[in-house]
């Protein structure tokens, strides 16, 4: 198989106040080399898609931020752990930043949130993978940390995430949040189907977080992973589907 131009990926471009010299997209499945439950764009290796298949995406995946800029892979764990600095070898983190143009920042999401940040200057970015797991267990407050800026500095977009109505939760997954900030009681909504169960909302999630450290330039936050048929979901197919890369990249 080739890398020719009818497999190149689609992209989604963030609609956000970022300077010019800030370049950041998110693949979407509408075209590539997948087949099958991957169909078209998967950029994962550990999700059970042929190898070849996901070879050829990463290479074209390069191509598109390209090819004298290496990737910086990341060993997602849920966690709140920062990659700071390139490294070949798949960091265990769910965040990267770069201050230079020599990498850019990959998280791989299925209704995961990935959420990107900036400065004003251009000087820094960095991508996030918040879950609820890592929404609860601090990523984003890490990530700020890491770019030891103002907040106030920082411009933040929100991606394509799976949407409140179709994000069923249990009463551990409340109670995470709500214990320690009652307010995010505001981002749940009593789930119609079972009781004790809740509807959450990970981008009102997400803004209580950063809006709480001061971030107060929030783009983005309107998909919904599992209702829209561009975007990979692993609640909407049942576990057994690929992921899109959020890519960012001082150019």
């Amino acid at each position: 198989m080739s890398d020719a131009i009818n497999l190149r990926p689609t992209l989604l471009e963030p609609d956000w106040p970022a300077p010019t010299n800030v370049r950041a997209f998110v693949t979407t499945r509408e075209s590539g080399p997948s087949q099958g439950d991957f169909a078209a764009f998967n950029t994962a290796s550990h999700v059970g898609d042929n190898a070849d298949h996901v070879a050829l995406c990463r290479r074209l995946l390069h191509k598109e931020v390209g090819d004298e800029r290496p990737l910086l892979w990341l060993n997602q764990t849920h966690g709140a752990r920062v990659q700071q600095g390139y490294q070949s070898e798949a960091a265990d983190a769910d965040a990267a930043i770069a201050t230079s143009n020599e990498y850019a920042c990959v998280v791989l999401t299925a209704d995961c949130l990935p959420v990107m940040f900036c400065n004003r200057a251009g000087t820094q970015v960095a991508v996030a993978h918040a879950g609820w797991r890592g929404l609860a267990g601090g990523v984003l407050e890490a990530t700020i940390a890491a770019m030891n800026t103002d907040p106030d500095d920082i411009l933040v977009w929100l991606g394509p995430a799976i949407s409140n109505a179709q994000f069923e939760v249990g009463p551990e997954v409340y109670g995470a949040f709500v214990a320690v900030h009652p307010d995010t009681a505001d981002a749940f909504d009593h789930s119609p189907y079972r009781l004790g169960h809740y509807m959450a909302d990970l981008y009102r999630l997400a803004r209580f977080r950063l809006e709480a450290l001061g971030v107060n330039h929030i783009s983005g936050g309107h998909f919904c992973t599992a209702c829209e048929s561009r975007f990979y979901s692993y609640r909407r197919d049942g576990g057994k589907t690929g992921r899109m890369a959020s890519v960012i990249w001082i150019n």
